[in-house]
């Protein structure tokens, strides 16, 4: 009998534990106020977990779901894409309830890519894009937004195209620069993917986080992208609830189809009371919704305001809860690459952040901007300020 081999061979060999894990760690171990990690530190809505709570003491909420997600919910993110977007999709062959966005974007790259295929991520990028094209035996091709806006250069995409292009990633609001792509920016892309024959994957989880009156342009509302894009959502990013990984993916059908196939073998299906929990909440919302840019707006402009006087340089972020921080002005960590200002601020000042270098394939040269999280409660944001005014020798503005 043959002996087992003693080596492996990664298929990720040089891919660690991801730097979100890593950071919340470091946060814990030397006590800081963790504004690396995208999650807030505040509850869902209240509607939302009695809903959780009625389904969760009721019989017969507590077994498989159907594989595709319940028709309850699944309708109801039809009628919210009509009643946001004013495009229809069919809850039945369009809509795959998923546990987290990035299962969805897992599985959509599963589906579609074949070995030796290419596809086009724009850096900085989520740190879960690349490793999932990788496993499906894609070649993950990066290029660079266009600093400092983070938009995309559409003639360096064009240029980028050959005959193995597969697959577009693409992301707005933008995790982590906020940025937005706006609707001529989608209708160039949806020509080029017609031209060319791609597919497109819109990760769009953060879409009712939108600042200073802009809008949220879904790739749904683009007919040639509507037509071979997969769009990603999240609950957990919508409700405050990023721990009960729910969200979903919307395709055409065909495409719909062969991410079912995959979807059923990677989770197979999504934890049950929550799925009709939150269908419940959708049901009887009465704005939270509607309410949520204004809302993550107001936290924006009071982390701006708070940090104000520290020394970094920050354009305000157009959507999402994150906020970049250029730190090159700051004279006690400029010296520092971003890597190293992250555990630094984190040891020695009692804030955690995230570098921006570990989002880019190839980082730009002394790199020196962080990512900040400002989904955080008012006091958790005053005491990240005075913990940096106290230690940088700096006087933040008052609250």
């Amino acid at each position: 009998m043959k002996a087992p081999a003693h080596g492996l061979a990664s298929k990720l060999p040089d891919v660690g534990t991801t730097i979100f894990s890593v950071m919340s760690k470091l946060a814990s171990d030397h006590n800081a106020i963790n504004l690396s990690q995208g999650f807030p530190d505040f509850e869902p809505p209240k509607g939302l977990l009695d809903a959780l709570q009625a389904r969760l003491s009721q019989g017969g909420y507590h077994q498989y779901p159907p594989m595709h997600g319940i028709a309850d919910l699944r309708c109801q993110i039809a009628e919210k894409v009509r009643r946001h977007y004013r495009v229809t999709v069919d809850p039945e062959l369009d809509i795959t309830v998923t546990s987290g966005a990035t299962e969805a974007l897992f599985v959509a790259m599963q589906a579609v890519v074949q070995p030796h295929d290419e596809v086009i991520l724009f850096d900085p990028a989520y740190d879960a894009y690349d490793p999932a094209v990788r496993l499906a035996g894609g070649i993950p091709v990066h290029l660079a937004l266009k600093a400092p806006h983070f938009t995309i250069d559409l003639a360096l995409l064009r240029a980028a195209i050959t005959p193995k292009t597969r697959l577009l990633v693409i992301n707005s609001p933008h995790n982590p620069c906020g940025s937005l792509i706006d609707a001529e920016t989608l209708k160039a892309i949806g020509q080029l993917a017609t031209e060319f024959g791609l597919y497109v994957l819109s990760d769009e989880v953060y879409e009712h986080m939108v600042f200073d009156d802009a809008r949220h342009i879904s790739a749904l509302e683009i007919p040639d992208l509507k037509d071979r894009s997969f769009v990603v959502s999240s609950f957990g990013k919508t409700y405050h609830a990023t721990g009960w990984k729910v969200a979903y993916c919307i395709a055409p059908e065909a495409l719909t189809r062969e991410f079912r196939k995959v979807h059923q073998f990677v989770t197979f299906t999504t934890h049950t009371p929550s799925q009709w929990a939150i269908a419940d909440f959708m049901a009887s919302d009465q704005g939270h919704v509607e309410n949520l840019s204004a809302f993550y707006q107001d936290k924006r402009d009071r982390f701006l305001r708070l940090f104000d006087g520290l020394g970094f340089r920050m354009r305000p972020s157009p959507g999402t809860y994150f906020q970049l921080a250029d730190y090159s002005g700051v004279a006690a960590l400029a010296h520092l690459p971003d890597t190293d200002c992250a555990v630094a601020l984190t040891k020695n000042y009692g804030v955690a952040a995230i570098p921006v270098s570990v989002f880019y394939d190839a980082p730009p040269k002394s790199s020196r901007v962080l990512r900040f999280c400002f989904a955080k409660s008012d006091e958790t944001l005053i005491e990240a300020a005075r913990r940096l005014a106290l230690g940088l020798g700096s006087t933040g503005t008052a609250p």
